[in-house]
């Protein structure tokens, strides 16, 4: 194989517009879970420790949050299909790539200074296939529904019915 086809491979599968995350900020990762046969959207944010090949189309990103006192890390690949967006919630001045040294520290001291920066501009990113596919999981979840309160409505008005059909042969009798 050459070069080039894997090259051209590997740019097919990459997401047309991605936020340019760094070390040390905060983020909120949309990511997509299926379970049985449903799906929906699962929020992670924390701090990203660590950034990984970012011009690759395997780039990723480790992320870390403390849940009920328990430290939490886990990775992303940015252009993975199952990561819906990932928005950037804070940006704070770091002078390394990975920063494992948060992982020894709780507390206070595992703040990071923060820096101000255009939030709006940053999350401004307009991935039409993100949010096709936003729209059909709105569009399923929707239709789901609709189809359980018909259901509900048709079970009631059977009830009803029998009720009827009860109260007639009462009114015989």
């Amino acid at each position: 194989m050459s070069f080039e086809l894997i090259k051209k491979v590997n740019d097919a599968q990459k997401k047309m517009s991605v936020v340019e995350v760094r070390s040390g900020d905060t983020v909120r990762v949309h990511q997509k879970i299926k379970e049985g046969t449903k799906e929906r959207i699962q929020i992670f944010e924390g701090v990203v420790i660590r950034t990984d090949r970012r011009a690759s189309h395997t780039s990723r990103i480790t992320v870390r949050k403390v849940a009920s006192g328990v430290g939490v890390e886990k990775s992303f690949l940015i252009h993975s299909p199952l990561v819906e967006k990932i928005e950037v919630v804070r940006r704070s001045k770091v002078r390394r790539n990975f920063l494992s040294f948060l992982r020894n520290r709780s507390g206070k001291s595992t703040r990071l200074k923060s820096v101000n920066f255009d939030r709006d501009s940053v999350n401004d990113i307009h991935d039409a296939a993100a949010e096709a596919e936003e729209a059909r999981l709105k569009e399923v979840a929707l239709a789901a529904h609709e189809a359980k309160e018909a259901e509900k409505a048709a079970a009631e008005a059977e009830l009803l019915a029998k009720q009827a059909e009860v109260e007639a042969r009462h009114a015989e009798a």
